[in-house]
C-alpha cells in the first residue's frame, strides 16, 4: 500500500476541517475525519480497527466505481453459483440479462459462476458490474467480468450486500441456496421496513417448475399464517416464469412511477406522466389508510428537491405518510402505474 507523506495528510485534513462552506457534503467529511481521529481515543482492538478500515476502503472504492453510472437503472441478479451452462435456468438468465441490457438497464451480479456468470454473459461487459466476495471456493470472477474495471472484490458480506441493494432499482432471484435466500429475505426486509426504496422483487422460475411456488407457500402458510407478516407484505414480491415476464414486471413498475423521496414531513412521488384529477380522487379514497393527515395532492418539484435538477421537470404527488405499511405503498405504486397505462391507452 502506498502511503502519503505526513505533510500531505495534514494539509488535506486542514482543508477539510477549515472549510467555511456549510453544505452537507462538507459537514459529513468533517464528521468522517473527526470519527477517524476518535478511534485512537477509544483504544479499540486491532481486529476492530481492521474491520473498520477494510469496510471503509471497500465502500469508498465501490462508490467511486458506481458513481459515473448512477443515472442508469441497474438490476441485481441472484441465484445458484453451482448451475452449469447447460442448465435451463442458466440459459434463461442469459436471455433475461441480454433483454435488460437492450432495454437500457445495467446488471449487477456476484461475479462468480452459475447464475452470476449467466447474468454477466447476457448483459455483456459494458452493461455489467461484478460485486465479488473473497471465499475459499466457488467465488473466482467469471470470464465475462474478470478484467473489467467495474469488478469489485469484497472481504465482508455486509459491505457487498449494501451495494447490491443501494445501487439497484430491482432485484431478481433465480433458484439457489442459502446465499440466494439470504439476499432475497434481506431485500424484502429492507423494503418492508422502508430502509430501502420501493422496487420490484422478482422470483423467476421456469414454466412448470415449483421452486418459488413452494417458497411462496411457506411464506403464506407460516409467516403470514402465524401473523409474522401482514397480508400487504405479499405484494412486495412477484413470481414469474419467463424472462419476458420478468422484464415486463420491471418495466411496468417504472412506467408511470419514477421514484419517491421524503422532503421535510412530506413524501413526494415523482411521475413520468401527470395523473388526472379523477385519478387523484380515486387514490384519496382507496389509499387513505396510508395518510397521516391531509390527502394526495398534485404538485411540481418542491424547493427541497433542487439537488436533483434532472428530475425537476416531472409532475409529482405529495402526501403525508403514516409509515404503517410498505406493502400498501407498493400497492399504491402499482395502482398509479395502472392509471398511467390507462392514460396511455386513451392517447
Amino acid at each position: 500500500m502506498k502511503y502519503e507523506s505526513l505533510d500531505s495528510i495534514l494539509e488535506r485534513a486542514r482543508e477539510i476541517l477549515s472549510a467555511q462552506e456549510n453544505t452537507l457534503p462538507k459537514i459529513l467529511l468533517k464528521e468522517i475525519l473527526t470519527n477517524s481521529l476518535k478511534l485512537k481515543e477509544e483504544d479499540l482492538d486491532t481486529l476492530d480497527l481492521k474491520v473498520i478500515n477494510r469496510a471503509f476502503r471497500e465502500l469508498r472504492y465501490a462508490f467511486k466505481v458506481f458513481k459515473p453510472y448512477r443515472g442508469i437503472r441497474k438490476v441485481s441478479i441472484f441465484g445458484s453459483a453451482r448451475l452449469p451452462e447447460e442448465d435451463p435456468h442458466y440459459q434463461q438468465t442469459v436471455k433475461f440479462a441480454r433483454m435488460l441490457a437492450n432495454e437500457g438497464f445495467m446488471v449487477i451480479t456476484g461475479a462468480a459462476s452459475g447464475i452470476m456468470k449467466a447474468g454477466n454473459e447476457g448483459a455483456g461487459k459494458g452493461k455489467s458490474f461484478g460485486v465479488n466476495i473473497l471465499l475459499p471456493f466457488e467465488q473466482s470472477p467469471n470470464e465475462f467480468i474478470v478484467d473489467d474495471p467495474k469488478l469489485m472484490t469484497f472481504k465482508y458480506f455486509f459491505t457487498r450486500k449494501l451495494l447490491f441493494v443501494m445501487e439497484s432499482c430491482a432485484i431478481v432471484l433465480l433458484p439457489g441456496g442459502y446465499g440466494t435466500h439470504d439476499e432475497g429475505f434481506e431485500t424484502l426486509t429492507l423494503v418492508q421496513t422502508e430502509k430501502a426504496s420501493p422496487r420490484p422483487v422478482v422470483l423467476m422460475d421456469l414454466p412448470g417448475e415449483s421452486y418459488w411456488e413452494e417458497w411462496d407457500a411457506f411464506v403464506k402458510d407460516q409467516l403470514l399464517g402465524r401473523g409474522f407478516i401482514s397480508r400487504e407484505d405479499i405484494s412486495l414480491y412477484k413470481i414469474v416464469y419467463s424472462a419476458e415476464e420478468a422484464i415486463d414486471e420491471i418495466k411496468f413498475f417504472f412506467s408511470t412511477y419514477h421514484s419517491m423521496r421524503q422532503v421535510g414531513d412530506r413524501h413526494v412521488i415523482r411521475l413520468e406522466r401527470e395523473l388526472t384529477d379523477d385519478n387523484v380522487d380515486e387514490l384519496n379514497k382507496s389509499f387513505k389508510d396510508v395518510l397521516e393527515k391531509g390527502k394526495f395532492e398534485k404538485t411540481y418539484a418542491l424547493p427541497g428537491e433542487v439537488n436533483e435538477p434532472e428530475l425537476l421537470r416531472m409532475p409529482r404527488l405529495v402526501f403525508s405518510y403514516n409509515y404503517k405499511s410498505a406493502g400498501r405503498i407498493r400497492q399504491l405504486i402499482d395502482r398509479i402505474n395502472e392509471m398511467g397505462r390507462s392514460l396511455g391507452d386513451e392517447v
